[in-house]
């Protein structure tokens, strides 16, 4: 099993301490986009993602750095063991939802970011990309039903795993085209 995330309160205090406007689950978006796109993973990934050069490099055993390392550690893992930062299942519906669309919005522009205007992508990588691109539009709905809950669940899924296939296509062929060059 791979490293665990920080909890997403732990997360969203960082947040507030770095004076981020940005949710947790956003900003785990971004940093899993970051390096699903290619991004440096030993650079300061916070300033990239933010796209702000002002920001300090988190500081060695912050929870942004442990948030990192915990999430490096997760797509490199051969089980596949990526976890998206969000609420727990005790959360309502609209909290998790939206925290699910945040991290969609993180990812997307940070993926840009690392990944440039024209990345090679397989077919299924544009289709993934596309996907998540459409959820990060989406808004939350205040209330569902257990038909709701389990439509969530397989997006969550989906997207999961859509982030795991742009990581392929993106960070792990350049390192694979880098060794054979």
């Amino acid at each position: 099993m791979s490293e665990s995330l920080p909890s997403l309160s732990d997360v969203e205090q960082a947040c507030r301490e770095a004076e981020l406007a940005t949710p947790a689950a956003e900003l785990h978006g971004g940093l899993c986009g970051w390096l699903a796109g290619g991004g440096d993973a030993a650079g300061n990934w916070l300033a990239q993602v933010m796209v702000d050069d002002t920001l300090p490099a988190p500081a060695e055993g912050s929870v942004l750095a442990r948030l990192q390392i915990a999430t490096r550690a997760q797509f490199e893992d051969r089980d596949f063991g990526l976890v998206l930062l969000g609420p727990g299942d005790d959360a309502s519906l609209a909290e998790r939802s939206g925290a699910l669309f945040d991290w969609c919005r993180g990812f997307v522009g940070a993926f840009g970011l690392a990944a440039g205007g024209d990345p090679r992508l397989s077919a299924e990588g544009e289709e993934a990309l596309a996907d998540i691109a459409r959820l990060a539009r989406a808004t939350a709905q205040d209330e569902g039903d257990e038909e709701d809950e389990a439509a969530l669940a397989e997006i969550e899924e989906f997207v999961r795993v859509a982030a795991l296939l742009l990581h392929g296509d993106c960070a792990l062929a350049a390192r694979h085209r880098n060794s054979l060059n």
